[in-house]
């Protein structure tokens, strides 16, 4: 068991960790349109580079959990770190579209070990409610990259290109990896990592995959995600193109629906006092449906204006916020054994998910309505697989307080 003064920092360095894979989806966002216009592209090439992070994203768990699993913790995360600083480095004299867009992928799968170690490192010291809680406060961070990075990218491009962004990554990435290698320790024990090779990792995920319940939350929570990310693909062009805002103004507008993000995460560590896991994911679905739905007809309709767009968005991320901290708990409290391949299985589906509906926005159009659209179907099938198959109200209600590390 960590020592509670060590285990605030090692938290404190898995929320940096957490947060890397957003600041690297969301930092260049107010850039998109400048992007664009510099290499000569349409809209919908540019946000490939978006869709090419979050397959990145999803590749590199797929590959990464296993292997610390495997070989433990720490090793993967510090290289997969490393490898996102070089890709952020390279990003900054990236001569074409294509290039750029290649260098997001690695980028995304350097993120990709920065996520699902942080995730399996969790599951090796927590489970149930309490897993469930430290998500919530893991999310804390999380939302507040979404409100930063944006912010970050606006303010360096009153000073300097698209290119400028990427510095300010590479530095954020570095200073990350420094804070990691100096206080994460390896928390899987030797006694317990799995050595089954490329045989015993097909076996694990299939295993897995033979668990409904847990396909169902991972489905739950990349369907959650795409709403996600069809606001983030989608916002700077509806919101700086459709309605003429600024790319500072942009930035403090995203800003806003982080904030309604964040604060539902926080909110969910006092609703878990009341109510379960499964009944908190339940509502939040419902509630984000409703939210996805009064979207879509007000963008349909144009009552509103740029008000009625935004709150039923915010609405809607909120309810995003109650979801991704409970969907990943209930889901790693079925398979604690191979928490990192579990983990990996999970953030890969999550943004594997999440990366269609970026492209998705780009084919329907990059107005408000095409936004809407991929927002509220999002929420629809997200609660369709809730109900029909992950039945929350058959599920168990976890009760498990934090576990013990055996040496550390």
């Amino acid at each position: 068991m960590l020592p509670a003064g060590r285990r605030f920092r090692v938290v404190l360095v898995l929320g940096l960790l957490t947060a890397l894979g957003p600041l690297t989806i969301d930092m260049y966002l107010p850039a998109l349109p400048t992007i664009t216009d510099d290499l000569a592209a349409t809209a919908a090439a540019v946000q490939l580079t978006l869709t090419g992070t979050l397959v990145g994203i999803a590749l590199g768990q797929l590959l990464v959990g296993p292997l610390s699993d495997a070989v433990g913790r720490r090793v993967p995360l510090l290289v997969g770190v490393g490898v996102h600083v070089l890709a952020s480095v390279l990003c900054v004299v990236a001569p074409t579209l294509a290039v750029l867009g290649a260098l997001r992928v690695v980028q995304g799968l350097g993120a990709a070990a920065a996520s699902v170690v942080a995730m399996a490192i969790v599951r090796d010291l927590f489970s149930g409610l309490a897993a469930a809680r430290l998500f919530s406060r893991l999310m804390l961070v999380v939302g507040v990259a979404p409100i930063l990075a944006p912010t970050i990218g606006g303010q360096v491009l009153q000073f300097t290109s698209w290119r400028g962004v990427f510095v300010v990554l590479t530095l954020v990435a570095a200073a990350i990896l420094a804070s990691a290698a100096v206080v994460v320790p390896d928390t899987l024990p030797v006694a317990q990592r799995r050595n089954g090779g490329i045989v015993g990792t097909f076996r694990d995920y299939g295993g897995l995959l033979t668990d409904r319940v847990f396909v169902g939350l991972i489905l739950v929570s990349g369907l959650a995600m795409a709403a996600l990310i069809a606001y983030v693909s989608g916002s700077s062009y509806v919101l700086q193109d459709g309605f003429g805002l600024s790319e500072q103004q942009f930035a403090f507008v995203f800003a806003g629906g982080a904030v309604g993000l964040i604060g539902a995460t926080q909110c969910n560590v006092r609703l878990l006092r009341r109510w379960t896991q499964q009944q908190i994911l339940a509502g939040s679905l419902l509630a984000g449906l409703a939210s996805g739905l009064v979207l879509l007809i007000l963008a349909v309709t144009e009552v509103g204006g740029l008000v009625g767009i935004l709150v039923p968005l915010w609405l809607v991320l909120a309810m995003v916020g109650l979801v991704m901290p409970n969907a990943p708990a209930l889901a790693l409290s079925r398979h604690g054994e191979v928490a990192g391949t579990a983990a990996a299985l999970f953030g890969a589906v999550q943004f594997g998910v999440g990366a269609l509906a970026a492209p998705l926005v780009g084919v329907l159009g990059i107005g408000a309505v095409a936004m809407a659209v991929v927002v509220f179907g999002g929420m629809l099938a997200a609660a369709l697989v809730c109900f029909l198959v992950v039945r929350p109200h058959r599920l168990p209600a976890e009760q498990v307080e934090p576990v013990a590390v055996a040496g550390h």
